[in-house]
């Protein structure tokens, strides 16, 4: 199989938070124009390493080069959690999706026909029309985080990150956001996620296993193994039920009153 061409070369990166380290030297790529998963436990590492990426965190050490394409360089969204934003803001939904023109616009100028095209589709594409006008705060979480992640579609970005999208979701907003992951891929666009769960991490094109530091990446057979598995999560939390992997991370599990959409144990890779 064709391996692609590297959309981000991380080189020995470090990121400390004064005497804490985040991430120990650490180098792999992510492949363009795939789906690639950073996985590990609470801790580990992933969104202080999707942070970096989008410029957001500032490494102590080494490099994060996001390679241009086409002889232009590459635009960056990146999404996080809903439940890491304040959901009472006094905007609406259609506000927020706006928001990511600001960047080419800037905050006090009129919106272009481009613009506006962009908000609406991307709208449009996460099935908040309906939504439009309400706040943020009548909102349910899954409806929050699709607002959000139509507002990374608005930014019409190369490189798509997204901050565990679909942790703790109902049915359909998890659907929704798992049908644009797919669709950000099949159009040519490179699309992050973390994850915890191992099942999700199966079905991506290349995986990142996390422990304060890369403990391996690749395809997601060659990384999601028990020997890398018990590296990255400790013998504590990895189980071995017949031929199957089970990861028990105690700091990712659902709220009883949360539909638990995916299973956090390796599948069958048998052909």
């Amino acid at each position: 199989m064709p391996v692609n061409p590297p959309a981000v070369q991380v080189t020995d990166l470090v990121v400390r938070y004064g005497d804490t380290v985040a991430l120990s030297p650490s180098s792999f790529i992510v492949p363009r124009g795939a789906v690639t998963a950073l996985i590990g436990p609470n801790g580990s590492g992933k969104s202080t390493l999707l942070g970096a990426i989008a410029g957001l965190v500032t490494p102590t050490a080494g490099t994060i080069d996001i390679l241009p394409g086409d002889g232009r360089p590459r635009r960056v969204s990146l999404v996080l959690q809903s439940t890491k934003v304040a959901d009472a803001l006094p905007v609406t939904v259609a506000e927020v999706v706006t928001m990511a023109r600001y960047a080419t616009t800037g905050a006090y100028r009129r919106l272009g026909a481009a613009d506006r095209a962009a908000v609406t589709a991307a709208i449009d594409r996460m099935g908040i029309g309906d939504l439009a006008s309400r706040h943020l705060s009548e909102l349910s979480g899954g409806q929050r985080q699709r607002v959000f992640v139509a507002q990374g579609l608005a930014e019409e970005h190369d490189l798509l990150l997204l901050d565990e999208p679909m942790t703790g979701l109902d049915m359909v907003s998890m659907k929704a956001i798992d049908d644009v992951i797919h669709a950000e891929q099949q159009a040519g666009r490179t699309v992050v996620i973390t994850t915890h769960d191992l099942a999700e991490a199966h079905v991506a094109d290349h995986v990142v296993l996390l422990a304060k530091r890369v403990v391996a990446s690749g395809p997601a057979r060659s990384v999601l193994t028990a020997e890398h598995l018990l590296e990255a999560y400790g013998s504590g939390l990895v189980h071995a039920v017949g031929e199957r992997m089970f990861v028990d991370d105690p700091a990712h599990r659902h709220p009883p009153d949360v539909h638990t959409h995916r299973e956090r144990s390796l599948p069958d890779t048998a052909d």
